[in-house]
C-alpha cells in the first residue's frame, strides 16, 4: 500500500477548468466514499480549495489507484477522465509525500508562503475522518504534515509576510481605508477576509450568510476589535450589496450568488467585487455592469504573475531544505515500521518457547525450589532478550536506512517464524497455525 496524490491547480488549468472540477463543500462526503469504494483505494481525503483539487489516498497499486481517482473526479466534474488528464498531476509514494508536505508549507500556492493552507489541509482531514475515509497510514501522514507545515514557516519567517489569495485581492481592489465592506460566507475564508478588511482599514462591515448565527458570530468578532459590523440574511443581499463598497464573496456554494439583478448599475458609487469563490459566485454578468469591476481568482493569478512572490530566494531555498529533510525522516520511519510487527513476533515467539521449556522443567523436577525455578526463569528471559536486542535494533535501523531489500521477510526466514504471526500482532483475531499447535496441545 502507498500514497498516491493526484490533482489540479492554479499551476495545471485555468479558472474554467478549475471551477468544472471544484467539489462543493455540500458533496466533499459524498465523493470520499465514491472514492473509498472503488477498487484499489482504502483510504482516501479531498483538498478542494480555491484553487487547487486534490485526492490524498492509500491505494494498492499505482494504475489502479490512478483510473479510480480519475474517474471519479472525471464524473464529478461532468466530463470524460480524458478531458482532465491534460490538467491532472500525479505524484506516488515517496513523491507524494513530498508534494502534500509542499503543499501544507505554502510552497505550492498561488501566493507562495501563504499560511491559509495549513487550516484547509487540517480541516479536509478532520472531514475525512468524520466520513470514515481515513485509517492510521493517512493519519500519520497528515499529523506529519501539518507539523511540517508550521515547521516551515516558524523557521523560515514565510508566515510573517501574511500574504494570501485574499490579501492579494483586497490590494487588487485598490484603496479600502473608511470605506463599507460586504461578506458573502462566513467560513475560513470569510473571517480571513474579515481581518484583512479590518487592517486595511475598512470602516463598516457586513456578513451575509445563509445560515445567520455563523453571519453574527463573525461579525461579533470583528466588531470586538472595534469595527463598525453586523449580520444580514441572504433575504438582504440586494441592499446589502448596494450598501456597499466593496464586497468579497467566498461562500463554496455549488452555484453563483451574485447574479447582474442582485448588483445593479453603480456610475455615481463605484462597487468592487472580489469573486473568491471556487465554482464562482459571482456570474459573469455581473462584470459588464457600468461602475462595477470584478476582481477573480484569474485576476489574481495574473497579478501574482507581474509582481511575483514577496518570499526570498534564500527562504524558498530554507524551506525546501526542511521539506526534503522531513521527507527523508518520514519515508525511514515508514521503512522501519514496515519490520516492527515482526520484530514484535519474533519476540513474541521466543517468550513462548521460554515458556513451554520452563514447563517442561517444572514436569521434570516438580520438586525443584521455587526460589531456584523464579532465578532460572529470570536468568533464561535476560539472556533471550540480550541474544534478540541488536539483531531486532539492528533490522529496523537497516530498513529505515534501504527500500531494496524486504527485511521482515529476511528476519522471518531467519527465524522459521509463520508469515501469519506479524498479522496477529496488528489484529489479535488472526488463528496462526503456532496458536492452534498450543491450543491443541492444551486440550
Amino acid at each position: 500500500m502507498s500514497v498516491l496524490a493526484i490533482g489540479l491547480s492554479h499551476r495545471t488549468a485555468d479558472l474554467a477548468t478549475l471551477e468544472r472540477a471544484a467539489v462543493p463543500a455540500s458533496e466533499v462526503v459524498k465523493v470520499l466514499h465514491e472514492l473509498q469504494q472503488t477498487e484499489h483505494v482504502s483510504e482516501v481525503m479531498l483538498l478542494s480549495t480555491c484553487n487547487r483539487i486534490e485526492v490524498y489516498a492509500v491505494v494498492e497499486t499505482f494504475h489502479g489507484g490512478l483510473a479510480d481517482v480519475s474517474e471519479v473526479l472525471a464524473r464529478q466534474a461532468g466530463v470524460e477522465a480524458a478531458q482532465l488528464y491534460d490538467h491532472f498531476y500525479v505524484h506516488y509514494a515517496g513523491a507524494a509525500v513530498e508534494h502534500v508536505f509542499s503543499v501544507a508549507a505554502g510552497l505550492d500556492s498561488m501566493v507562495v508562503g501563504e499560511t491559509q493552507i495549513l487550516g484547509q489541509v487540517r480541516n479536509a482531514y478532520a472531514t475525512a475522518r468524520e466520513a470514515g475515509t481515513v485509517g492510521r497510514t493517512m493519519h500519520e501522514l497528515i499529523q506529519t504534515t501539518l507539523r511540517v507545515g508550521k515547521r516551515v514557516h516558524a523557521e523560515t519567517g514565510l508566515d510573517a509576510l501574511g500574504a494570501s489569495v485574499v490579501s492579494e485581492a483586497l490590494a487588487a481592489a485598490g484603496e479600502l481605508v473608511g470605506k463599507r465592506a460586504l461578506i458573502v460566507g462566513a467560513g475560513s475564508m470569510g473571517a480571513l477576509a474579515a481581518s484583512r478588511l479590518r487592517k486595511a482599514g475598512i470602516g463598516e462591515l457586513a456578513v451575509a450568510n445563509r445560515t445567520l448565527s455563523n453571519a453574527s458570530r463573525l461579525a461579533d468578532s470583528v466588531a470586538e476589535q472595534g469595527i463598525s459590523a453586523r449580520a444580514v440574511s441572504m433575504a438582504e443581499l440586494d441592499a446589502a450589496v448596494d450598501w456597499a463598497d466593496v464586497v468579497v464573496s467566498c461562500t463554496g456554494a455549488k452555484g453563483a450568488v451574485l447574479a447582474a439583478e442582485h448588483v445593479g448599475p453603480r456610475e455615481d458609487s463605484p462597487l468592487v467585487v472580489c469573486d473568491l469563490g471556487l465554482p464562482r459566485d459571482v456570474e459573469p454578468e455581473v462584470a459588464e455592469l457600468p461602475g462595477v469591476q470584478v476582481v477573480d481568482l484569474e485576476t489574481v493569478r495574473a497579478r501574482m504573475r507581474r509582481t511575483g512572490s514577496a518570499t526570498t530566494d534564500r527562504q524558498l531555498a530554507l524551506a525546501s531544505g526542511i521539506v526534503l529533510d522531513e521527507v527523508r525522516a518520514y519515508l525511514a520511519s515508514q521503512r522501519s515500521s514496515t519490520v516492527t510487527p515482526t520484530v514484535t513476533a519474533l519476540r513474541k515467539r521466543a517468550a513462548e518457547v521460554v515458556d513451554a521449556e520452563l514447563l517442561r522443567l517444572d514436569r521434570r523436577l516438580p520438586k525443584l525450589d521455587a526460589e531456584v525455578r523464579e532465578e532460572l526463569s529470570r536468568t533464561v528471559r535476560r539472556v533471550v532478550d540480550k541474544l534478540l536486542h541488536t539483531p531486532t535494533v539492528r533490522v529496523k535501523q537497516l530498513a529505515a536506512e534501504t527500500a531494496d531489500t524486504d527485511y521482515a521477510s529476511a528476519l522471518r526466514e531467519l527465524f522459521g517464524l509463520d508469515p501469519q504471526l506479524p498479522n496477529v500482532v496488528s489484529n489479535p483475531s488472526v488463528t496462526t497455525k503456532h496458536d492452534q499447535i498450543d491450543g491443541d496441545a492444551r486440550g
